[in-house]
Order: structure tokens, then sequence, then C-alpha cells
């Protein structure tokens, strides 16, 4: 409308899917910091936060970013809450780094700034 279009292809999403995933994702934060994004489709809070980051997302931002469609993997969400010792909620970011999670935030916590602060 305004002419102005935000590019949000500066992050690509990789879909999580199955608990098995998790070793893979602890493995690879070692060589790059990982964001896991629990997101409900059915909340309007959760989609306010993945748009937030998508919006204001910098390319030069070094890590992989996982989205977990937590309504149809519910399973996962769970082993996530368990494994890294994590209330589950929704929306929810987990960041991992070196095997660990160094990070989560909920709702309106979820704070790109404070992500990039940590890389």
């Amino acid at each position: 409308m305004f002419g102005f279009k935000k590019d949000t292809s500066a992050l690509q999403w990789n879909d999580l899917d199955a608990i098995s995933q998790l070793a893979e994702l602890e493995k690879e934060s070692f060589d790059i910091p990982v964001l896991i994004l629990k997101h409900s489709t059915r909340c309007s809070i959760s989609g306010m936060a993945k748009n937030r980051l998508e919006l204001y997302w910098d390319k030069t931002v070094s890590l992989k970013p996982y989205y977990l469609d937590l309504l149809s993997h519910r399973d996962v969400s769970d082993e996530i809450a368990k494994r890294y010792h994590v209330m589950h909620q929704s929306p929810q970011i987990v960041l991992l780094k070196n095997g660990q999670p160094i990070f989560n935030a909920s709702h309106n916590e979820i704070d790109y700034n404070k992500i990039k602060s940590l890389l």
C-alpha cells in the first residue's frame, strides 16, 4: 500500500516435527546456535511473536531457526519441556548453544534483541 515491504526471507524456518530431531539439534548447536519456536496456529499472541521475529530478523545473525507447530506435535513440545527443564508455554522460544538451552522466553518476552545479544 505504501510501497514498503519488509523482506522476511532472512529467517528461513526449518520444520521440527519429531522427538528424534532434538538430538540432532543439540549436535548442530555446537556449530551454530539453534532457535526453537514453539508456535500455536490457534493463538494470536503466538502469531504476533512469530511475525515480530520475522520482521526484525537481521540477515547477519547466525543461528538455525526451527519451527514447531505444537498443535500437530504436542509430543515434541512435551519432550522439549522435559529435556530442557522449561515449563511448556505457547508461544515459546528455546535457544540452544553447545548442546544446552541458554535462554527461553514466552509470550511478549520473546524479543529479537535479547536473542541477538546472546549470540
